[in-house]
């Protein structure tokens, strides 16, 4: 097992920071849930460094929490009452979703709102090379996956009722702003990549302005996989989804392909043998996408690729201004501090090329 794998994979007792009063809990889930009954296990999930995340066991069946974090946030982060939302739209379109069960947003109960969803039993790999699987199970993987995100980006998202989801249009103008104003309201050292790439990306939004529901960090570790079948069965993890624009989506899914070691743990596949393990490379996925969506192509594609290390880099530092306010709900958050520079580094190599 790789040491990202073993750091994120399963439970452990609840951090100090994340505990709540459990049979408030109880007593609340046994009036919303049909034939509800305790007693009741909780356990928090390793992985994750935004939305602690639990493992509810009880008599009658496992469930997974996701609440808000406790103390100060930024504005408009750790919003789970829109997760709750889209993973309702998506679930009666048989997207695969977790199937919602609860949302609650009286702070009462556990001290933050939270939702409750179903626990889905399958696979969750936290390796991109996928490590112990045969070269034609990762290729139907890895098409599955493209498939899957093809699929988000087709549907119609007024039909499913999320019209009012996000703002179509001027989406990059938006994202820009949003996470430079997150970025500088948890930065705590300067970073010089990252203040061109502040200059530089307004001034160069391509033209194309199309609108889909985005997932907004589609990885695979987002992802639970049937448990024998190079299948998707649930994507995870809408903390960040918004009506936006599909190719932002899909090229930030396209840093598995350009991510290197920065110290995150998050090994892409830059410099992997891809042939040989049975994964596509990044041109032959991106046709995949395009093909599965009507496009000829994607122009552009600095610019994306130097906004979405721009993005990541800016969600770190959120993270970092949470180890430092201690409120991060990972116990390896800390390593993302050190994450930043790298990125915006990268991120300016893309937007030089231009």
């Amino acid at each position: 097992m790789s040491r990202r794998s073993e750091q994120n994979t399963g439970t452990r007792d609840v951090r100090e920071a994340h505990r709540f009063d459990e049979q408030r809990l109880l007593d609340y889930l046994s009036t919303r849930i049909e034939d509800f009954r305790g007693p009741l296990k909780v356990r928090q999930f390793k992985g994750g460094q935004s939305n602690p995340t639990y493992l509810l066991e009880s008599r009658t069946g496992r469930y997974v929490l996701r609440r808000k974090p406790p103390g100060r946030l930024l504005k408009s982060a750790h919003a789970v009452e829109r997760e709750f939302r889209v993973i309702s739209a998506l679930n009666s379109a048989d997207f695969p979703v977790p199937r919602p069960v609860v949302l609650c947003e009286d702070d009462a109960v556990i001290g933050t709102t939270f939702f409750v969803m179903e626990f889905v039993e399958g696979r969750i790999f936290w390796d991109l090379d996928l490590p112990g699987l045969e070269p034609a199970e990762r290729t139907a993987i890895y098409d599955n996956v493209n498939e899957t995100i093809a699929r988000l980006h087709n549907y119609d998202f007024a039909a499913l009722g999320l019209a009012d989801f996000g703002k179509p249009g001027n989406y990059f103008a938006r994202q820009i702003s949003r996470w430079t104003g997150q970025y500088r309201a948890s930065e705590t050292g300067t970073v010089d990549a990252m203040n061109a790439l502040i200059d530089w990306l307004p001034e160069n939004i391509p033209a194309d302005d199309s609108a889909s529901i985005v997932h907004g960090d589609y990885r695979l570790d987002n992802m639970v996989m049937h448990p024998i079948e190079p299948k998707v069965i649930a994507v995870l993890d809408w903390e960040l989804s918004t009506i936006g624009h599909p190719l932002a989506d899909f090229t930030y899914h396209l840093m598995t392909w350009q991510m290197p070691e920065i110290g995150i743990g998050s090994i892409g596949l830059a410099g992997k043998p891809l042939s040989e393990l049975g994964i596509p490379d990044e041109e032959a996925y991106i046709e995949a996408y395009c093909r599965r969506t009507g496009r000829t192509g994607i122009a552009n594609r600095n610019f994306y690729s130097a906004f979405n290390f721009f993005r990541l880099a800016a969600i770190l530092q959120g993270i970092a201004g949470r180890v430092r306010d201690g409120t991060a709900a990972s116990a390896h958050a800390a390593q993302a501090v050190d994450a930043v520079t790298p990125l915006a580094k990268m991120g300016w190599e893309y937007a030089k090329q231009g």
